[in-house]
């Protein structure tokens, strides 16, 4: 019982009422045709009564004489069994009405659970709006709404002020690194200034990544308004190529993987993931980027070998700002890697997955949604890139490679 929905417990407990008050009424019917019968019979129980026979051929009907008392508990019999077979043929009835009227009540609740669904991927635009009489499910509804309402107001502004400060922080950024570059360049300046000026561009490279990160983050928790054709075999096979100098062999396996979605946000989740197999690695290390079909679903897999990864760190690296206590020290990343890729895969309707890999370093795989090819659009990616097409798409997505683990 403790697996049966709401509808099929309505349904027994409307049944068992049904079936409770006819026993009831037939018990009732029982008492009250007894009392009666006993009344109509002698104190001695000699009354007799005729109860109609068998048709016969010559006489017609034929009358059978009975005492009194056999009449009686003959009458009683009948009454049970045609009454008991009537009660059975209600109840089943009574049953069936039950699951409908059930659905019938429980069909506000279904739109809810459904819209809440929903929600849970992001759209928090959607209300329920539920017509009908200001009951109980209606007032559930509206608190529902209500609460999507503020939650709503409070994403949005959440996401405004992320972009805005994000936007803002650039300028000063800006300037900043303009002067240092002047004053590196200047003849007369003194080698401690141009080291100064080294770090400190180093410095504002890295709190540009962080601004770039943050928008990038911002973006895609509000979802995604590209949905073109994409072949993650292509976008990789292009990441890859752009990171062949970084000093780790890059092995691909890179079958066909088409899906859908926006290929400029597409190619910053790989791009992170390469740059953190990367950024984290041994020497004379390799990394392996592979892409595959599975079912309904298409597949990345990017996997290094590097320092060790415990289990248990997993899963907080996916959240903002967090990364495991040995890497910290390297001061390499912004710890938004991770949580870009998750977030990213998310909007795309897909899902992300990491797990240590064996001997060091880390497996991380991105499944996303399989596109058809009778539904593919025209495709965003040709099967080999046009070098000024990534060139473009680099420029607005790459510039900040290590945007990544940390």
């Amino acid at each position: 019982m403790k697996n049966w929905t709401i509808r099929i417990r309505l349904t027994v407990i409307y049944g068992s009422l049904v079936l409770l008050a006819g026993t009831a009424l037939l018990a009732m019917t029982y008492v009250l045709v007894r009392h009666s019968l006993d009344g109509r019979l002698d104190s001695n129980s000699t009354t007799i009564a005729g109860v109609q026979g068998p048709e016969d051929a010559t006489s017609g009907p034929s009358l059978t004489w009975q005492s009194g008392e056999q009449f009686r508990d003959d009458t009683l019999d009948s009454l049970l069994t045609q009454g008991g077979i009537a009660l059975g043929a209600v109840g089943v009835v009574a049953v069936g009405f039950g699951w409908l009227v059930a659905d019938r009540v429980l069909r506000p609740l279904h739109r809810i659970t459904e819209t809440a669904r929903r929600v849970a991927d992001s759209n928090l635009h959607e209300r329920i709006a539920l017509t009908g009489p200001r009951d109980e499910v209606k007032e559930l509804a509206d608190t529902f709404d209500s609460m999507l309402e503020r939650l709503d107001r409070s994403f949005d502004s959440q996401r405004r002020f992320v972009a805005n400060a994000s936007h803002e922080l650039r300028t000063p950024l800006a300037i900043n690194r303009t002067l240092l570059e002047v004053a590196m360049r200047r003849p007369d300046a003194p080698p401690p200034v141009r080291d100064l000026a080294e770090t400190l561009l180093a410095v504002n490279a890295r709190h540009e990544r962080l601004i770039d990160g943050l928008l990038t983050l911002a973006r895609s928790e509000q979802g995604i308004t590209v949905h073109n054709s994409v072949d993650l075999a292509d976008i990789a096979q292009h990441v890859a190529e752009q990171n062949r100098q970084s000093g780790v062999e890059i092995l691909t396996s890179l079958d066909p993987a088409p899906t859908w979605g926006d290929p400029i946000l597409l190619e910053r989740v790989i791009q992170n993931l390469v740059q953190n197999g990367i950024d984290y690695n041994i020497t004379d290390g390799w990394l392996s980027i592979t892409t595959t079909t599975r079912g309904e679903t298409v597949e990345l897999t990017v996997s290094n070998n590097g320092p060790v990864v415990p289990p248990y760190e997993i899963p907080g690296l996916f959240e903002p700002f967090r990364r495991l206590q040995d890497r910290v020290a390297a001061g390499r990343g912004t710890g938004l890697g991770l949580s870009i890729v998750r977030s990213v895969t998310r909007a795309h309707d897909g899902d992300v997955t990491a797990r240590p890999h064996d001997g060091g370093g880390l497996t991380v795989t991105v499944a996303l949604p399989l596109m058809r090819e009778q539904h593919r659009p025209r495709p965003a990616w040709s099967t080999t890139p046009p070098t000024s097409d990534h060139g473009a798409v680099s420029a607005s997505v790459g510039a900040s490679p290590s945007d990544h683990l940390g």
